[in-house]
């Protein structure tokens, strides 16, 4: 296998130019870094991460942390993976997805052998014991998404009660004033507590007071069929709802189906709106539902570039970055009915 020298003697370069190409760890223009690469390519040479990290004490891999229960997966969850993994490699990291137990059990293992340099942590409830324990461990991390008091904390997200605010915004100027709200049910599952269903049921229930409108939550099950569920609970409780906000992909087919099924044309007797989704998501329904879109690739890219800089020793304070989502206008959201629904 060839060696640094042999792939800084192909290139024209230094040795130790080579070395902060392959470690990241200096500028170097993108020409040199070109003919490094390229003779790296040529001599096929591998870079020997574990050898750098016994050399450096950092291994320079990130691990982004998921839950392992659950289908947690989406497409904006998608979106933060693959920005994050972008940029942390523009940065000269690697960025590996790990599992692991909503409690944090296992934390202690992935951070004291020393396999990673940093995590960021996604799907963060609002009391989260896998913050106290990185914490404790001492390890640098940054969070996707808030506990009930992040104050100190580094953290990226969504933010929530913008766009809820947002969201009604935009229907009432259509003159809407009756209103439900469809969320994921998570009581007595290991992700109780998930702290973006929280704020965004309380913002929404705040404003229904502040504007003096009428409100009703319902909670969805799995997939299509909760969502049937969730329109069936809906309508017995608001029978004149007129505007539904729907947290919950893998349910707003069934959403929509079971709107039809009890004669809810839509828009015409109920408009739509999916809350913090995306524009892919929106157009596989019909009619293509308006869409409050997260912003996941903005999202990842800051989280990544919050945990490196607090690496690279260039943070100068703890980052707090709260983007809302934006509306994409489609077919599921029109103008308010001028009478309730009244029929079966």
């Amino acid at each position: 296998m060839a060696t640094m020298q042999q792939v800084a003697d192909r290139a024209g370069v230094s040795i130790a130019t080579v070395s902060f190409v392959v470690n990241g760890t200096k500028y170097v223009t993108p020409a040199t870094t070109a003919r490094v690469t390229a003779a790296m390519r040529e001599l096929k040479f591998r870079n020997n991460v574990v050898a750098r990290a016994l050399a450096s004490r950092r291994t320079r891999i990130i691990a982004l942390l998921f839950p392992t229960t659950g289908n947690r997966f989406s497409p904006t969850t998608s979106d933060f993976f693959m920005s994050a993994a972008e940029r942390a490699s523009e940065r000269g990291y690697h960025l590996v997805l790990w599992p692991v137990d909503p409690a944090g059990d296992d934390l202690d293992d992935l951070v004291s052998g020393g396999l990673v340099d940093g995590v960021i942590l996604m799907e963060v409830r609002m009391d989260d014991p896998r913050v106290a324990k990185l914490t404790d461990l001492d390890v640098p991390f940054t969070l996707i998404g808030r506990t009930r008091d992040s104050s100190g904390l580094p953290y990226v997200d969504i933010d929530f009660e913008t766009t809820i605010e947002d969201s009604l915004d935009h229907l009432e100027d259509l003159g809407h004033r009756r209103f439900g709200f469809v969320l994921e049910n998570l009581d007595d599952t290991p992700m109780a507590g998930y702290a973006p269903h929280l704020r965004a049921q309380s913002t929404f229930e705040r404003a229904m007071v502040d504007r003096g409108l009428e409100g009703a939550v319902v909670y969805a099950g799995p997939g299509s069929e909760g969502g049937r569920e969730a329109a069936r609970e809906l309508l017995e409780v608001a029978p004149d709802v007129s505007a539904v906000l729907i947290m919950k992909d893998d349910s707003s087919a069934g959403l929509l189906v079971g709107l039809y099924a009890a004669g809810r044309r839509i828009p015409e007797d109920v408009s739509v709106l999916s809350i913090a989704s995306s524009g892919a998501a929106g157009d596989q329904h019909y009619p293509r539902l308006s869409t409050m879109v997260a912003p996941g690739r903005e999202l990842g890219t800051r989280a990544a570039d919050a945990l490196i800089d607090q690496l690279d020793g260039t943070s100068v304070e703890l980052p707090h970055f709260l983007l809302p989502c934006v509306l994409r206008s489609a077919e599921s959201t029109a103008e308010a009915p001028t009478e309730p629904h009244r029929g079966p």
